[in-house]
């Protein structure tokens, strides 16, 4: 999707490969399982700091979240955004389900939800751009980090993964995760 979108993509698994990006995709998969494997391999420290612009998708937005909620007795791992995030929050993989959002600055897109989760808080310099039919967020903006709670790529919309580039000063190379669908 990076690709598509218009940049280089690469694949990061050491520090020494956030060398030269200007910003790195945070893909859905086990959120747990990728932190772990961020802190093992020494890339959580130098995520967290907070100074490479994220695109988080699904558990992407959960790393990069200042808190979590309902316990899991996972602490946050990046947080990179003010927002607090709830895991798993639509239920089972059984509850997947697909839906059509308004995003502000993009227009419809449809998301693929896969045991998403969805934003419970977002702190004063965060910019909710798309809410689910209860009114979760389900996309937000700090700074140049943006999180979606679903798979754009699933749906093969590069549209935010273009609204991410557009955000970094010089997107001529954006790590695009290894280990998970986006």
């Amino acid at each position: 999707m990076v690709e598509e979108a218009g940049a280089e993509a690469r694949v990061v698994k050491r520090p020494a490969d956030l060398d030269g990006l200007a910003g790195i995709v945070l893909p859905g998969g086990e959120s747990t399982t990728i932190g772990m494997l961020m802190t093992e391999y020494g890339l959580r420290e130098p995520l967290a700091r907070g100074d490479l612009p994220c695109f988080g998708t699904c558990a992407g937005m959960i790393l990069m979240a200042g808190a979590l909620e309902g316990g899991h007795g996972e602490p946050p791992w990046l947080s990179v955004m003010d927002i607090t995030v709830a895991r798993n929050a639509y239920g089972r993989q059984r509850e997947s389900f697909e839906a059509d959002l308004e995003v502000k600055g993009i227009g419809a897109v449809r998301g693929v939800f896969i045991r998403a989760p969805y934003v419970t808080r977002v702190g004063p310099g965060v910019e909710v751009l798309a809410s689910d039919a209860e009114g979760h967020a389900v996309v937000v903006r700090q700074g140049r980090h943006l999180a979606a709670a679903f798979h754009p790529e699933m749906a093969r919309d590069s549209r935010l993964h273009r609204a991410f580039l557009a955000g970094l000063a010089a997107p001529a190379a954006v790590a695009a995760g290894g280990g998970g669908a986006g």
